[in-house]
């Protein structure tokens, strides 16, 4: 007898139809005896339906009540799944986040997992049921209700399976694994049988909408091999577990094109020691994640100053203009320009830290097609450039085309 964590996303939840397709997978895992554990999404659009709400009466809503709103989109689909279970006589059992015992931090809608202290879903695996926990939530210490961030479900799944200490994660989606490139836009992508931790982790970090980064974060922190697959049909998916030597055999691994980038540039900033560290804590300090960042010397002003560039979830645009704008006077910059019309394309491999010429090679293919880059950021196993975004999907196709192939 294994217990098995199993995670749908929105689209594997997406009407009733595909919430009884779930029912049914989950009872043929039970009924070889198997302990299962499933974590679901709100079913696909909820919950930018109810963020469209909110944002209807303020465009700007506080921040713990958009928590309060947005946790309801799981608790349906929680109790929706559980009857379609009852309806196969499969004992079931839905449990919010805060009732799994998943405690986080207090920074609403970003929220960090502390602990989970899963006693109720052992008792309730124990009585013979099937445990269906809400993902995308949990609890601060003093009962406030909190979200993990879009794409949070994964990190309930991945923390679930970890404290449980499951024999198996499966995180179920709509696609049949991890691809070289999104193959919603690239038709000749190839999917993956495997990829380390470190690949799977940028990419999810880069705009790969497979995973959400921090759950593979977590996943790699306390050794947590899990597959991702699709829900629509039973082939096998991809694995992700530590880097094994031949994965450093293939140079690129895979190329991603993040759309959900914006830019701002700060002009003439005065170019002294503490004006970037007051800038980046204010923004740290609104909880908005930068990530990419350039500095040019700034031409035109009879004073030493810099323009500063930066990227930022195009979500947290709005909060980071009102940051920036209450440093303005205070701070001296001239001006502040921002933009959404980016893309970032990345190319990701662990080959990459032993194969010489990936940076010529990517940047000559760009050059051919007619793109320019605004933004470069590197890591060992990683290039990321911020090109204009519509010429992001060309770009994208050509990389692949040049690194991985048809």
């Amino acid at each position: 007898m294994a217990l098995i964590v199993q995670k749908y996303g929105g689209t594997s939840v997406g009407n009733t139809d595909r919430i009884k397709n779930v029912a049914r997978r989950v009872a043929e895992y039970r009924s070889r005896g198997d302990q299962v554990v499933v974590v679901v999404s709100a079913m696909s659009g909820v919950t930018d339906g109810l963020i469209k709400l909110a944002k209807d009466i303020a465009p700007l809503p506080s921040e713990r009540e958009m928590d309060m709103l947005l946790a309801t989109g799981e608790q349906q689909t929680i109790a929706l799944t559980a009857i379609a279970l009852h309806s196969l006589d499969v004992p079931a059992v839905s449990l919010t986040g805060a009732q799994a015992g998943i405690v986080t931090d207090g920074v609403h809608t970003k929220a960090k997992i502390h602990n989970i202290t899963p006693k109720k879903v052992r008792e309730l695996l124990n009585q013979g049921n099937v445990v269906i926990v809400a993902g995308f939530q949990g609890e601060t210490p003093e009962g406030q209700i909190t979200t993990l961030g879009r794409g949070g479900s994964d990190l309930t799944a991945i923390a679930l399976a970890a404290a449980l200490k499951a024999d198996l994660c499966q995180i179920y989606t709509d696609v049949d694994g991890v691809y070289t490139a999104d193959p919603r836009i690239v038709k000749d992508a190839k999917k993956l049988e495997e990829i380390s931790y470190d690949e799977m982790l940028e990419l999810a970090s880069l705009g790969a909408k497979v995973m959400q980064s921090r759950s593979v974060e977590f996943a790699k922190k306390f050794a947590v091999v899990f597959e991702v697959r699709s829900s629509l049909n039973d082939n096998p998916g991809t694995i992700v577990k530590e880097e094994t030597k031949s994965m450093e055999d293939v140079m690129v691994r895979g190329v991603s094109l993040d759309k959900n980038q914006a830019k701002v540039t700060l002009v003439g900033v005065p170019d002294k020691p503490g004006v970037a560290a007051r800038i980046f804590k204010a923004l740290g300090d609104a909880t908005v994640n930068v990530d990419m960042i350039v500095q040019n010397i700034s031409h035109g002003s009879g004073v030493p100053a810099t323009d500063l560039s930066f990227t930022v979830d195009k979500p947290d645009l709005l909060k980071a203009q009102k940051v920036i704008d209450g440093l303005k006077k205070e701070l001296g910059f001239r001006d502040v320009i921002s933009t959404e019309k980016i893309g970032k394309l990345s190319i990701v491999g662990v080959g990459m830290k032993s194969h010489t010429g990936v940076a010529g090679k990517l940047f000559e293919t760009l050059a051919n097609e007619g793109v320019n880059v605004d933004m470069i950021s590197t890591s060992e196993i990683k290039i990321s450039v911020v090109i204009d975004l519509a010429k992001g999907e060309s770009a994208m196709k050509a990389i692949h085309a040049a690194f991985i192939g048809n």
